[in-house]
């Protein structure tokens, strides 16, 4: 009994190292891509369903470990990371690199049972989402290689049902790739002093919160306009899908550009409201009414 309340305690506090509530953010994003290819082929794989949410646990605890473990000394640094479990001392470094390392074969082997594809890119798919950890050491253009990073989900989704690329899930994973980007740069504006003092890259330390904000706003309008396109693209494809598709469309439209109202280059107090919650909603309503339409269909 002892050693299973340690084991859960210790689980709950790598859950919280992960950060695995945000998981929000890319996962409907890869069940639309899953339901793309549903659409595509006729019928649901459940068996492949699985695999692809196996993937989304594994790619975002290895993704996340590991970017603690990289950040460890830089986060000691930082009051708003001083407390996070590894400068805290509440989990070892040796023991969450290992958990980043167990995740990373698993998200390989998992990927070798859904298809050849798959398997083959899915080192790949590792390199971009471990990379992202050391890329704010060399360039402020980080912010965009995290969007990579998540812009896999629908792309990979859709792969592991068809094991072939479709213009339409490509399209969503710009959206995606854009969409985080943007609102990364908003989150970056936190740490911008930090950054400076420790010469780390980031565009609000290469051009300050106001020029971060303003560029942040502009790769936001290149979101939207390739949310737009997939969404002109589906309604030809999949003529059925039009009110709640819509509908999710119009909300995630509104509350992308929303968090600009949030969020001012002298006043980050809402940033935590525009960051998790705004955009949490904003992935999470789409992807509930492109799956429902979907289904009705």
């Amino acid at each position: 009994m002892l050693f299973l309340l340690c084991y859960l305690c210790s689980m709950k506090d790598y859950l919280k190292l992960v950060k695995f509530s945000h998981t929000i953010f890319a996962l409907p994003f890869a069940m639309v891509g899953f339901f793309l290819a549903v659409l595509d082929q006729g019928q649901i794989d459940f068996k492949t369903l699985g695999f692809v949410l196996l993937c989304m646990v594994f790619a975002r605890n290895a993704a996340m470990s590991f970017n603690r473990w990289a950040d460890r000394i830089i986060d000691a640094k930082n009051p708003r990371t001083a407390k996070r479990e590894i400068p805290a001392g509440i989990l070892p470094a040796n023991r969450v690199l290992a958990f980043a390392i167990i995740n990373v074969i698993l998200f390989i082997v998992t990927c070798w049972f859904i298809n050849r594809l798959c398997f083959y890119l899915s080192p790949v798919a590792m390199l971009v989402v471990l990379g992202y950890s050391y890329a704010k050491r060399f360039t402020s253009l980080a912010h965009f290689i995290l969007g990579i990073g998540l812009a896999l989900a629908p792309i990979g989704a859709y792969l592991a049902v068809t094991s072939q690329f479709s213009i339409i899930p490509v399209l969503y994973g710009l959206v995606v790739l854009t969409w985080v980007a943007g609102f990364d740069i908003i989150y970056a504006l936190q740490d911008e002093s930090v950054d400076v003092k420790l010469g780390l890259h980031s565009i609000p330390s290469k051009f300050g919160s106001k020029g971060a904000l303003k560029l942040s706003l502009f790769v936001h309008f290149i979101c939207v306009s390739c949310l737009l396109m997939a969404a002109y693209l589906c309604t030809i494809r999949y003529e059925e899908m039009r009110i709640l598709f819509g509908l999710g469309t119009a909300f995630f439209f509104f509350l992308i550009f929303y968090q600009h109202r949030l969020v001012k280059h002298d006043d980050l107090s809402k940033i935590d409201m525009a960051f998790f919650k705004t955009n949490g909603m904003a992935s999470l309503s789409f992807g509930l009414c492109f799956i429902l339409d979907a289904v009705l269909i």
